[in-house]
This record gives C-alpha cells, structure tokens and sequence, in this order.
C-alpha cells in the first residue's frame, strides 16, 4: 500500500510507499509507520533507520524505533501519562543510537530525576539534552496561566492540551496534567491554572493552539484568555479568548487557535541551575525552608526559595533546581540559610554550585580585511559561543541555634576567588530614654555596602544584655559578612510581636572590625504601629560625627536631632490601598508590601499602621500607609501579599497608589484579582507594576523640620487640630498641613512648655520663608492655645548643613482671649545656618532679618442687598488674594456693627490682621449653607487696607444659596478694576500651582490659548462617546483620544474628564466633551481608550462622534466594540482609520476671540439665557447661547472667551436676545467685540443699554448693533415704511396678528409686528395699511419678505396682495407681490408665505460675460517663475478655452509672494467646480522646458463679472513647468461667494415635499408637537410646525409626509428637526428625514436614527440632521 498527496494547486505529487502491516501481532509490532516522500520532486529518498533505545532505571530496557533518518539526534523527549498506582518514575539516563553503528556512536541522554507528580518540580514528561550539556539551562521554561470564564457551566473535566508556534520552532502539543498552583481541581469556573512548559527556545510566539479532547461528563470549557510568560525571553504574551470549546454551543469547535492581543516586555531573567549538597554527618538534614541569594556585579537578584515537590537536603543528599533570576554579572558572593522552623532544623551545609549560561563573543584569528566578506562569514566571525559558568561554594558548616556560631545565615564567596574576606560587624543599638522606649519584638537588621551588597537581613538575637533593646540600654551584637565597603544605608524593622512591641530606637553605630572605623545611623523615632507615622521599619543613613557629638553635648536645651537630614536622604512613599468592592472582599489577614526599585527593594514591608480606617482592608475602603526607603532607585513593581492568617482572609485588591512627594510622582499599581487560596489562581502575593496611563508627576516636594513652642504660662497647651501654610515670595505657598496625624498626637502634643518636633514634605517656596500662618480648628473642651514661637530647619542644597527661621508669636489662639482669633499670621525674625566645613567642624552664624513683611490690619465692610429674603444666618467665610499671598480662608464671626450679622439691606465690618497682601485683585467668599435661612444676597464687599489707606471694591450682586441662581454658595470676586484673566478658557483648565495664588500667573495663561488659536497649531475638537447598553458596558477609567494625521503628526493625548458629579461613562449615556488638540491637518486614524489596566474595567463603546469645527467636518464612527481587558480581543485601545467613518460636511467655521462688557451699573449682571446671531454679508449664523459658564456677564465685568462662528465675514451686524428668565433677567450690555483668530480682524458692537422688559423704556428683550470696524460703521441707520394691501376679494381681510421679516444683502430684520397702523382697523378688504419702523439697520437691496399670522380671531384667513418697503437710507422701495391666501381652507393652507421682491427680475443673462482670475505665488523661495501660466475653467454648463497669463520681461509676473490680476471675456461656463492650471515656456519650444522649474502656487481666485460670484480655489502646491498640454495640476473649488445679485436672481417660490419616518423600536411615537427648519445655501425655510388635521402623526414605524412652500434655499445644507415635549410619552426615535425639491426633483436624505427624548442617550429633544449622498 502507499499514500500519495497531490498538490491541488501547484498539482505537484509526492508519493509514500510502505507496503508493510500496521498490526500488533504482525511483523515488528508497531502500528505507527514513519514514510519518506518519493518521486520526482524528490532528489534523495531519506533512509528509514531503526534507533536502539535504552532506558535505564535501576536496569535497563531495550527498545526499537523505526523512523525516517534525525540524522544527528539532538533531543529526547521521554514521559509517561501518570495513570497507574504508583506512576512515578526515577529515570536516570536514555543512551539513543543507530542500528549497526558501534557502540561509540551512541549518544548518552542522562536525566537522573523523577518524573513524578509528587516529586521534584512534578513534571512527567521531560525533555533530555546530550550529556555534558544541562537541560536546565538549555531548556527555556513557558508560564502558562489558563483563566476560565465566569460564565455558568464554564468548568471542565477534559485534558486540555496547548501547543506553542514559535519564530525558530513550534513546540509539540502537551497535555496540561500537572499545575503549578495545584488547585485540586483544574479549569474550574472563574478561576486560573498555572502550568510550565519546559523546552527548546522556539522564539517569539506567534500564535498558539489550545483545546481540549472533549472526555468526560462535563467536557464543555469556556476559555476566558491564556497568559504566557517567558522571563528568558523578558517577554508576555496575552492571548485573549473568551469563547466556548464545546461540541454543544457556539460553533461546536472544541480547539482554537489563538494569536497574541499584545506582548508586553517584562524583566528579563536567566536560568540558573542551583546544586546543593548536604554534609553526610548526623543529623545533618533539614526541614526548615532554606532560601539564597545571589550577588554579582550588576547587582542582586531577589530572594530565592528553594523547595519543590521532593524531601530535599538530606544527609548526604544532592538537591538540584533550577531557578530563573536576574542576571548578575560576575558572581562574587551568594548568601544561604533557612528560617529555622520545623523539628530538627539545623542543616550541616556541604556546598553549594551554581551554573548558568553564558554568552561569549570569539574573534576570529585573522584581522579584518578590508574587502567587504560576504554576509555568512561576517556573521560567522561575531557568533556568539555559549559557555557554561560554574561558581562553586564550599561552606562545609553547621547552620544551627546549638552548633557552630549559632548562625543561621551563611555568606560564601565562590572557589579560587580571594579578593573578598569575611567581614564581621560589631553593632551598637542604642534604644532611646522616653517613656516605653523599650520592645520584646524580634528585630532584624540589614546593613547595605557601596557597590558591595548588602548582608541581607539578619535577626539580632545574642546581645550582651540578656534583656535586649530595653529603655536607655546599648545592645552590642555582631553580623559577619563578606566585606561591603564603605556602609551607605542600613535596614531596621521588628515583627511587632510580644507584649509591648513599640520601640524608640535612637541611634545604631556600627564598627567596622577590619578596619576599626565606626559609622553613625542616628534615628531618634518611633518604630511602632500606634507613634509616628506607623511603620515598624526604617531606613537609616550615616551622619557624621560632628553633628552626633553636638547633640550630645547640649542635650540640656533642645531637641537638636538629625531626623531632617534622613528625610532629606529618604524617600517617603504614601501608600494607599484600595480593597475592591466585591462580597468577601476585605481581609483580616496581615497584609504585606515589598517595593521594588531599579536599584534596590525596600524589604518586605508590614502595612500595620493605616491613616484613614481603625478597621483595615475591609470592603471598598482606601487604606493609607506610610513607607520610606532609602535610594531605591525608580520604582518598577511591587509584590503585595498576605499571610492568610485569621477569620476571612481572602482579599480582592483593586489597586495600589504609590506617592513620593520629594520625587514629585504618584504611581498607580492596578490589580483587580483576588488573593485568596480559593479564587482565581489561588495565590495570596501578587507582583504588580504601574500602569503607565495612570502616573501623574508634579513638582518634587522638600523636607521641612517644624518645632513649635508653647508658652509657660497658666492654659496654655491645647488638643486642638494645629495646621500651618508656609509662604514664599510673591505668594507662592504650600498646601495647609495638619501636624498631628491622629487625634491621640493631638493630645501627647502641644502642652505647656512643650516643645514638639514634626517633619513635613511641602512644596518648595523658594530660598525664603516670607511668612506663615498657624492656627488651629478649635473644638474640644479648652481648645485655646498659647503659642510662643515658630522654628523651621531646611537643608541647604548642598547638604552641608542647614538654616533655621525663628517666627515668634507670643499671642494666644483662643476664642475668649486677646482678639479671639484662631489663626496668626507669623513673620521671620532671625536666621541661624549651621554649615559644616572642610575640616569637619560646624560653624554656626545668626543674622536678623531684613524688612520682614509688616502685619496690616484689613478693615472689611460686607453689604448685604436690599431685596427679599436677601439676609442669612450661615457661618460666612472670606479668603483674600493678594500678589504677595493670601489670608488663608477666615471666618467672619465677630461684626463690628450689628449684633446679628448679614441682614436685608445692612452693612457688617469685620477687622482681619495678616501679614501685608501688596495690592489685592480676588477675594474668595463663601457660607456653609447652615442654620434655618441660609440664602444670601451678596450685594458687594469693600476693604481697607488701614495702614496703607488703600480701598478695593468687591461687586458681587448675586446670591449664594442653594436654591437661587446657579445653586453656588461659594463665589470668587475680582477687584473692580482688575484686568487679568479671570477664569480658565473654555473649560480648559490647567492647574498652574497647588493654590491659584497669584494674579501674573492667570494672565498668561489666557494668552495662552488664544495663542495657540491664534497660530492655528492649536483647534477645537468636540467629541461625543456613546456608550453601549449590554451588562457591564459602563466604565469609570479615565477615556482619551488621539487624533493622527498623515505622517507621524498627531495630538497628544487629549483626556475625556468627565464634568464633575459623573464618575463613569455610564450605560447607554452619551457624553459631550470639547478639547484643544494640535491642527493635524488631514485626519487620517482616530486612537480611542482609557486608562484601565485591571480585567475589571471593561468599556462598550457604542459610537464615536468626532466634530472639527475649523474643517468643517464631522466624523461618525458606530463601533460597537469593547475596550476591555476580559472581553473581545483584551485591548483597552483602538485606532479606528477615517475610512471607517461617515464623514459629513457641516460647514467650516472660524475661531473669534468674544469679549462681552457688562455695564458697570447696579445690578447690570444677569443670569439670564442669552442668545447671540452674527450676520455677515456672507450670510449668517444660527443663534447661539453664550454660556454663563459661573460668573460671566455679571457688573463691570469684561469676558472673554471663544467661540465657533460660520465664515460669513466682512460682518455687518449682530443680534443679541436674552430670555428674560432667571433671578436677574435685567441685563445692561455695554459692548461686545468680535476678533477673528485667523485674521486679526476686530469687530466692536455698542449697545450701552439696558435689555430688560422693566428698565428698557421699550421693554426689549431683543438689541440689534452694527458692526463697527477700524472706526467705520458697516451699516446706516434707517427708518422702514411698509405698505400692506389686502387684496379685494370676498374675505379678504384679517383680524389675526400679522409679523413679518425683511432679507436683505445685510441680513434679515428680525421678526416686526405688524401692530401699529395708520388705520385703526387693520388689514381690512381692499386697503392699504402703513407701518413705520424707526431705528433700524438697513438691510442694502431687499430680496424677500417672510409673512404669517397666528391664525386668531374670527375668520382669521387672509389674502394678502403685495408688501411695499420703503427704504429712508436708500431711497429706494420694493414690491413683494403675494396675490394668495394666508388662511387653513384656502389655497395649499399654509399661514406663512415668502415673497421674492419683484425689481430682482432685471438681471438678464448674457451668454457672455468677463472672468477676473487673481493669482497669489507663494511667499517661499524658489516660488517664483519667469515662465508663462495657462488655465481652463470647468463649469456645470461647460469647459472654458484656455486663458492664457503671460509673463513679459516689461512686467514681472508670478514673483515671490506677489498677487497678480487677469481678465478675459469667455462664454458663461456656470458655477465654476474645478480649475486646470499648467505651466509653460514663454516661447513654446521644447528646449527651454528646463527639467526643474516650478511654480508655487498659494492660491487662486475667479470672479465672474456679470453677477460678481467669487470662486476660491486653495492651491499652495509646485507646478513643474512642462512643454506639452497633458501635464496639469486640477483644484477644485474651495469655496464660493455667492454675490447678492446671484442669490435674489434664483429665488423663486418651491414646494418642498417632506417625509419623516418614525423608528420601528417600542415607544418610538410621538404625540408632542413637531417643527422643522430647513437650511439650504440661499437661506432657511424659519421654524415650521408639522401638522395635519384630525390625523395621528409620527407614530412608530410610520411614515408622514407634508408640503412647504418658500423660495429655493439652493442646495439643502441641513435639517433641524425638534419637538416641545408635550403630551404624555413624548420621546420620539426618527429614522429619517428625506426632503424633494418638486422643482428639480432633487431629493436629500437626512438620516437620523437617534433618540428626541429627555430620558434617553443625551437627553436632547432636537437634532441637527446633515444630509448623506
């Protein structure tokens, strides 16, 4: 028989003859056949050879293997299926070779492990390497972590099986029998399996293939992802899964193949193989766990535990592991030892070798030729040789309590090396004299050498004291070591243990027995979980001498200590822990944390002590610790685990918060995962690492040493909460710090004639400490406090010494003492700098200050309006800013003129004592919102300065409540005549300093942006998230954008921060956030995440909307896509290409800078909606709102900010309209200024008057201004006759209120009222009504009239037979002939009609006409061309003849950055689409077309002179000059003008007929009232109401369908579509809009698809629709 395999393909044919039988009782047995391929294809026909297999056990077993040729054997794999009784196996050796080859061929495979589940490291199936090579270190091993979905019946009982595909080799499929963590039972629901693999390095991993064999009862398995780490390779892989491998669900597949979401580097660590022998003396065994650690020249690796499955270190015995750690470098020394547990733990230690891997280069003999060799052999000479490093250590010694030097912990150098000696350390803990100083925990030390190790840690156990670390004892005990070099730092921490553990540890010296010098680590804290900070741990630094000798020397008067020089050389962590909010979620276990840095760990770390909660780690509480290093190098993971001792121990841990204020980082350490035996993977230590999203970094924190002094007098101690703000020069000041941590340091401090000492971490305040404020909360039984003086100790920057600023106080801080304050502010004195010198002696200098700041006294008058309910009985607040600082927040208690304070109408004084302010510009007041009435109307507030006479006025005129206004009880006024910039931009804030303190700092940030605007590098981009609806699609992670362009340009990372009061992105919402990014041109990917590290924080976004106001652009992503870690393919981010997206055109629109003015008038701020509408003469903008965005638009104030206006300049006019409503609808509008950020153009509107329905003698809610631009007005003031004639037909007249609105070249008119005739009965039969409108703009020529009437009154119907306007300005009138009903039953039943005026019909047009072509060369060298130009115009009614622009010598054309003019007379070619410009030689000849001329071209313009439309086309590319017609550049048409003439030409009456179709979803009707307005290019068809008779309309999955007449609005541009929400149910879901021009028969399709309804995705009950071709 054979096997033939044809090549469907290609055909080729490849044949496998076997001809023998597959039979166990045939032949030779086998049933597996191995078949070399045959044929023609195949030069060489591969022998089959038979292999000799021995096995040797105890004996050895002889077996045959046929099998196509190996030729050179490499590797043996050798298992077993672990079935059976007693399947363990001890295998020593497998010896491979050919059949009929001698003996010496054979290749020895030795193993001598077991290959047992229960034994060694429980594989049972290895792979074997050729003897002399170690297939530990060969063998690279493969973490696999198996995570099961949480989904039900996920769980199985099948054999899974993976199988690796690597870039150098694929490894073959291992069934996954035996876990690491051992679980008992494996792929149960929600939970993780750990497996290794051990083999050959198959290179990156591109894919792998997982499944399972479909045994067993419940063989069904969802797979939620697979993690791979290779520390070998210093990489991990994540292969996200989530899906089924089940027969009965999904596809039925039950094994997939599965590739990488990402790969992510990881410390990368080599394979050690570590060979311990144990001593053959009695007893010489151990049961203890024994750990190593080894120390080369780059550095240390971490503790190494060595233990597996086995009974090791017997007598006699020799125990093998192998262990992956960093790569040291050259080993020096290793240290080994056990923690003495267990009966019979002392361990009589033979050696110990290590082996490891090393990568040798071999240079080859010959020199370096200097031909270039072919590429084989330049590589060949720098390949890389692998050696084998062997260090052995021979300690021959007891590690026992009784045998020996009782040590427990070895150092050994290696064999044959003798540079390095043992050392031995003799150590003097002096433990302090305070009151239970003394402990009886254990104590552990470490002790860390320049460049030379550390000794590891070290238990103090022999002192020469039998009672050790008792109150004023000196405890002497000595460590030996490899020699460390000079001491840099030590190690001390207890294990809290015994009866009274707390500890007061004053200094440790440590001598140096080699070299007899003696180094001092003073310390003089507390290691106790309930004193200081609460760490049990601490990190010293040596000092010198000098300055311990002065302590001791003048211990008498004062605390003199040394605890600011360790802060200085120590970083303090903040460590906050954040237990998830899950059931069970908390731990009573005790929780431990080691940090671990580029340099060095900080050593396991007990979180005892937490800040914030008595009961610690309990269900979605943050818990806060304190943790301080020494020089730990930058922070890359930590491990944090627990002793899983206690009542409930398991314990999710959400995330970790690493802060080091004196580095000036916040690192956060996602995890998301239970540590608990019983969940997930089942481990109870994690190693986490910071997400880099998520770290924040600000401005390095400096130590500060602050001692206070209480006054010896009667009272004078308190046990209230005391803080202090320190103040640098021009008002920069740190945050406001609570000195004591707790409320039991609150009560041991602060007594009489005590003197405390605190160290804080604080902003830098600059070389001098201008002044502080100190005060306290008071509260609590005699609160009142006697404060002497102050003393603050900073390091000088070299760390040569320190200087220390005396503030004295001698004042109380009492409510019923002296002036009944709480707070002082405390001016410097004198300074006192300790410097040490050269010589190592410390020289002492004090000085006075010069001119310290003087205290004023601020004499402050609040008033309180004079209007209903205006007075309050809350506490008030007030903080002052000036630009030398501020006064910290006061209370306003005591007013010096009314016994109840801040009544209707009455003025309050209040005195306030502060250090001097310089000029004030802010004040910040506010209430607590406290006792019955607490709303207040804050009419302004004055204050004196008294010692300058200076007064600054406050206006504030607002209400602070709760209920009123904008619901604020804080408000921050500005001084009257302030001009700085007085809030952030738009919304974009960036936080300049800890507090906003100083005015010069806010002005430039306003530039800033306007700047930016102004350059154009930077734009708006407005961004809508919508969030999908399925279970668990909401995200509380912080989501961010970034938006590419073509190349590599592309914005930063632009954060969507949700406003305040949201803290996610919840289901189904829909999110709006504006942001300024870079201008990256051409949008070309959009990337989209969020911050979320942890398998929690899973996000379903819906749709993503992206609006580019200056590109006029709007992007429309549907996604539907997770952003999660545990859904879909596991990635947090995306990049979505453009092309994905709809694209829509909205319209380009121009950045201005607005600056609105309000009247400095009492009570000209409001809180009223406003409305603004712009008109240029290129048209006008819809209205907008300016938003009061706080405190905006309030008396006297000027406010500036941007906004998007459509290109519509030169601007002719704008409208402004507030709706009256609020609690101040009076508003008096001095001016508004307009400036267009790409130009520079200012537009300035006056107005100077009030918009009120009560002051305004008119009662105007509505100001018309003309733009007012380099002093000219744009715009005539005119006077508006109109003439209306009803026409003489039966019914004619009308009783109903008419209105109309004029268009003109200059806008529209605004809405007029036809109210005021000339006849006292209106619009009667036949007659003719006047109106006169006075002070009006004109509007130029007059285009059309919109008119309609509100359908009131008895017979309300109206034939209207023309409108007359007469113009005063002009003098010119216009007719606007109707002839047609106004009325429901007459004519199509419309109430609203425009009307085309009737003098535009002049305008004939002629076939031919003049082109006026402008061009601009680029302003750029080499743009130039002396060369002539050639163009053809491209029109909807044909193709031009070739113009073309001729260059002579005479007159210089096309020059660098010049602007040239050309006329022609052509046939009309119609709207102008595109442009072809080519460039040509002068005199026509080929020769001259010189290969590299170009021309640059910026831009082109065409006029067309009948009706003077304009056509931009925006080149700004090179044009090579070119001999032959064929090679031409095209533009298409950028932008048109369209001239008034043009635009009154077209308008002619259209109906448009309107479909809306209503969604299919439940609910999707409506029964509210429905409007439409229909933009098109030549204007808008108003607000129109969609309603039909006795008809039920707009309900779900229907279709209606109405008619409306106005004239051609040209091409529709947009749809406003929008309901008032009447009715019961009103929320309404259109599908779409579709309109028909049943003129040309034009139809637009507006799609919508979303939601007018309050309750639903925005809330919003209107849409703007834009069409889609």
């Amino acid at each position: 028989m054979k096997v033939t395999l044809l090549k469907t393909l290609t055909k080729e044919k490849y044949s496998f003859n076997c001809g023998r039988w597959l039979d166990i009782n045939e032949d030779d047995n086998e049933i597996v056949r191995e078949l070399p391929a045959e044929g023609s294809l195949v030069t060489e026909v591969m022998p089959v050879i038979k292999y000799r297999v021995t096995v040797c056990t105890g004996t050895a077993d002889e077996f045959f293997v046929e099998a196509v040729t190996l030729k050179q054997v490499r590797r043996v794999r050798i298992g077993h299926d672990g079935k059976g009784g007693s399947s363990g196996w001890y295998l020593a050796k497998v010896i491979v070779r050919e059949e009929g080859q001698p003996e010496s061929e054979a290749v020895e495979f030795p193993c001598y492990r077991w290959l047992d589940k229960n034994e060694d490291d429980g594989r049972i199936v290895r792979e074997l390497v050729p003897a002399g090579e170690s297939p530990m270190l060969k063998n690279v091993s493969y973490h696999i972590s198996v995570k099961t979905g949480d989904v039900p019946g996920a769980s199985s009982d099948s054999k899974v099986f993976i199988k690796l595909y690597g870039e150098k080799a694929d490894s073959s499929k291992e069934t996954l029998l035996v876990s690491d963590n051992d679980l008992g039972n494996y792929f149960e629901r929600g939970r993780v399996d750990e497996f290794t693999i051990d083999t050959m390095d198959i290179g990156k991993i591109n894919r792998i293939l997982i499944g399972h064999d479909n045994v067993g009862l419940r063989c069904g398995w969802f797979l939620a992802s697979v993690q791979i780490t290779v520390p070998v390779q210093g990489r991990q892989y994540m292969f996200p899964c989530n899906r089924w491998l089940d027969k009965d669900e999904a596809d039925g597949r039950v094994e997939v193949e599965v590739y990488p979401s990402e790969i992510l580097p990881i410390e990368k660590l080599i394979n050690y193989e570590v060979s311990v022998v144990t001593g053959d003396v009695r007893a010489a065994g151990t049961n203890a766990k024994v750990f190593m650690q080894i120390y080369g020249e780059t550095g240390k690796t971490e503790l190494i535990i060595l233990e597996n499955r086995s009974n090791n270190f017997e007598r006699g015995a020799t125990d093998i592991f192998k262990r992956e750690a960093a790569d040291v470098g050259k080993i020096y020394k290793i240290r080994i030892g056990h923690d003495g547990k267990g009966i019979g733990d002392g361990w009589f230690l033979e050696s110990v070798t290590l082996k490891r891997l090393a990568k040798r280069t071999k240079d080859s003999d010959k020199k370096k030729k200097k031909k270039k060799k072919s590429e084989d052999e330049e590589e060949e000479e720098t390949k890389d040789e692998e050696v084998m490093d062997v260090y052995t250590f021979v300690a021959h010694r007891w590690l026992a309590k009784d045998e020996g030097d009782k040590e427990l912990v070895v150092e050994l150098v290696p064999d044959g090396e003798s540079a390095l000696e043992e050392n031995t350390y003799e150590v003097h803990v002096l433990t302090g004299s305070v009151l239970g100083a003394g402990t009886d925990a254990n104590v552990f030390l470490s002790i860390y050498g320049i460049g030379r190790g550390d000794t590891g840690e070290r238990q103090l156990k022999r002192s020469n004291n039998l009672n050790k670390f008792e109150k004023g004892q000196v405890d002497v005990f000595t460590i030996k070591a490899i020699d460390l070099g000079e001491l840099k730092k030590l190690r001390i921490r207890h294990d809290n243990s015994g009866t009274s553990p707390s500890w007061f540890l004053e200094r440790v010296e440590i001598v140096d027995l080699k070299d007899s010098t003696t180094y001092y680590f003073p310390c003089q804290r507390w290691l106790a979980v309930e004193e200081d900070d609460g760490q049990i741990v601490r990190e010293l630094v040596p000092v010198d001498e000098a300055f311990v000798k002065k302590d001791s020397e003048n211990e008498s008067q004062s605390l003199a200590t040394l605890g600011l020089e360790q802060k200085a050389k120590s970083t303090t962590y903040t460590v906050k822990v954040k237990t998830g909010d899950k059931k069970n979620a908390g731990t009573d276990a005790n929780v431990f944390i080691t940090l671990y840095g580029s340099k060095d760990d900080t050593g396991i770390v007990s979180l005892k002590a937490s800040k914030t909660n008595k009961n610690k780690f309990e269900r979605g509480k943050v818990d806060e610790f304190t943790v301080e290093s020494v020089d730990i190098g930058d922070l890359k993971k930590i491990k944090i685990g627990h002793d899983n001792k206690g009542n409930s121990t398991g314990w999710f841990l959400e995330w970790v918060e690493l802060d080091a204020p004196s580095l000036g980082q916040c690192l956060k350490f996602p995890c998301g995962r239970w540590l608990d035996k019983s969940e997930d993977d089942g481990a109870v230590e994690r190693i986490i690492f910071p997400a880099e999203l998520q770290t924040t970094e600000y401005i390095p924190f400096v130590p500060y040493e602050i001692t206070v002094y209480t006054s010896d007098i009667f009272g004078a101690g308190t046990d209230a909460d005391v803080f202090i703000v320190l103040y640098g020069s021009d008002g920069i000041c740190t945050q406001q710090k609570s000195l004591c941590l707790n409320k039991r340091e609150q009560r041991m401090y602060f007594e009489r004639n005590s003197v405390n000492q605190f160290i804080v971490e604080l902003e830098d305040v600059g070389d001098i400490i201008e002044k502080i404020r100190i005060g306290h909360k008071g509260g609590g039984l005699n609160s009142g406090w006697h404060l002497d003086r102050v003393a603050i100790r900073r390091l000088l920057p070299n760390g040569k010494g320190s200087e220390t600023v005396t503030f004295p106080c001698e004042r109380w801080l009492a409510k019923s003492e002296d002036d009944g304050e709480i707070v002082r502010e405390l001016v410097p004195s004198e300074i006192f700098t300790e410097k040490l010198m050269k010589d190592g002696t410390l020289k002492q200098i004090e000085e006075e200050v010069e001119d310290p700041l003087e205290v004023h006294t601020y004499k402050i008058s609040v008033f309180t309006g004079d209007i209903y309910g205006a007075g309050t009985d809350a506490n008030v607040f007030l903080n002052i800013y000036g630009d030398l600082g501020d006064t910290g927040e006061r209370k306003l208690s005591k007013s010096e003129t009314n016994f109840n304070k801040f009544e209707r109408g009455q003025e309050d004084t209040f005195t306030v004592q502060a250090v001097d302010l310089g000029i004030l510009y802010k004040i910040k007041i506010r209430h607590d919102n406290s006792m019955f009435s607490p709303d207040w109307f804050l009419d302004k507030v004055e204050i004196l300065d008294e010692t300058t006479e200076e007064s600054f006025i406050f206006l504030c005129e607002r209400w602070l409540s709760k209920k009123k206004e904008d619901k604020k009880i804080e408000r921050t006024l500005y001084e009257q005549g302030y001009d700085g910039e007085r809030n952030s931009l738009d919304g974009l804030s960036l936080s300049l300093s800890s507090q906003d303190s100083s005015g010069n700092l806010k002005e430039t940030k306003k530039s800033s942006l306007v700047k930016a605007a102004e350059e154009g590098s930077l734009i708006p981009y407005h961004i809508t998230v919508t969030t999908g609806t399925v279970y668990d699609s909401s995200t509380d992670s912080r989501v961010y954008i970034i938006i590419m362009g073509p190349q590599k340009v592309r914005t930063e990372r632009l954060w969507l921060d949700l406003p305040e009061g949201k803290d996610e992105f919840a289901d189904g919402s829909v999110e709006k956030f504006s942001v300024w990014g870079l201008d990256v041109g051409e949008i070309k990917k959009v990337e989209v995440g969020h911050d979320g590290a942890t398998p929690e924080s899973c996000w379903l976004v819906e749709e993503l909307n992206i609006v580019v106001p200056t590109k006029g652009i709007m992007y429309n992503f549907v996604c539907k896509c997770w952003l999660a870690r545990d859904k879909g393919d596991g990635l947090t981010s995306r990049i979505l290409n453009i092309l994905d997206a709809d694209c829509i055109n909205i319209g380009v629109k121009v950045l201005y800078e607005v600056t609105v003015v309000t009247g400095d008038i009492e009570g000209g701020g409001t809180d009223a909606s406003i409305f603004m509408t712009v008109f240029g003469s290129n048209g006008n903008t819809e209205e907008m709102p300016l938003e009061k965005n706080g405190d905006r638009f309030e008396r006297g104030q000027e406010d500036s900010f941007i906004m998007e206006i459509a290109d519509i300049a030169p601007l002719r006019k704008m409208r402004i309209r507030t709706d009256g409503k609020g609690t101040r609808p009076h508003w008096y509008l001095e001016r508004i200024i307009l400036k267009n950020l790409t130009n520079q153009e200012v537009a300035t509107f006056t107005y100077g008057e009030w918009l009120s329905k009560l002051k305004n003698a008119k009662g105007n809610l509505v100001c018309e201004m003309p733009a007012v631009v380099n002093d000219e007005q744009m715009m005539e003031d005119t006077t508006y006759t109109l003439q209306v004639k009803t026409s003489d037909i039966g019914g004619a007249g009308t009783d109903a209120n008419v209105s109309l609105i004029l268009f003109g070249e200059n806008g529209d008119s605004g809405t007029l009222p036809l109210k005021e005739s000339n006849k006292s009965n209106k619009f009667e039969r036949n007659q003719m009504d006047e109106f006169s409108f006075s002070d009006m703009l004109s509007l130029g020529d007059l285009c059309k009239v919109r008119i309609w009437h509100d359908n009131k009154g008895i017979a309300p119907g109206w034939h209207l037979e023309y409108v007359d306007v007469m113009d005063s300005a002009t003098d010119k009138t216009f007719r606007f002939q109707c002839d047609r009903w106004l009325a429901k039953g007459e004519d199509d039943g419309q109430l609203i009609r425009e009307l085309a005026c009737a003098n535009n019909d002049i305008l004939e047009l002629k076939e031919r006409t003049a082109y006026e072509i402008v061009t601009v060369t680029s302003d750029r060298e080499d743009a130039e061309t002396k060369e002539n130009i050639w163009i053809i115009l491209e029109g909807k009614l044909g193709r031009s003849k070739e113009f073309l622009m001729e260059n002579s010598s005479k007159k210089r054309r096309f020059e660098r950055g010049a602007t040239d003019t050309f006329q022609f007379s052509s046939k009309n070619v119609g709207d102008i689409a595109a442009i072809c410009v080519g460039h040509c030689p002068k005199d026509g000849k080929k020769s001259s077309a010189k290969a590299d001329v170009f021309w640059h071209v910026q831009e082109i313009i065409i006029t067309e002179m009948e009706l003077c439309n304009k056509y931009f086309f925006r080149c700004n590319v090179k044009i090579p000059l070119c001999y032959k017609r064929r090679d031409y550049k095209v533009f298409e048409c950028a932008k048109v003008t369209e001239s008034f003439a043009s635009k009154a030409r077209s308008l002619v009456p259209v109906k448009y007929e309107t479909i809306i179709v209503t969604g299919f979803e439940k609910g999707a009707g409506t029964n509210a009232n429905v409007f439409i307005t229909i933009f098109g290019l030549n204007g808008d068809s108003g607000k129109r109401a969609l309603k039909h008779k006795f008809r039920n309309l707009f309900e779900r999955g229907k279709t209606n369908r109405f008619y409306l007449e106005t004239l051609d609005m040209g091409e529709l541009k947009k749809v406003r579509i929008e309901h008032d929400n009447s009715g019961l149910a009103p929320g309404w879901l259109v599908e779409r809009v579709e309109i028909t021009n049943s003129a040309t028969g034009v139809t637009t399709i507006f799609p919508c698809g979303k939601w007018l309804d309050e309750n639903r995705g925005d809330g919003l009950i209107w849409r703007e629709l834009f069409p889609r071709y």
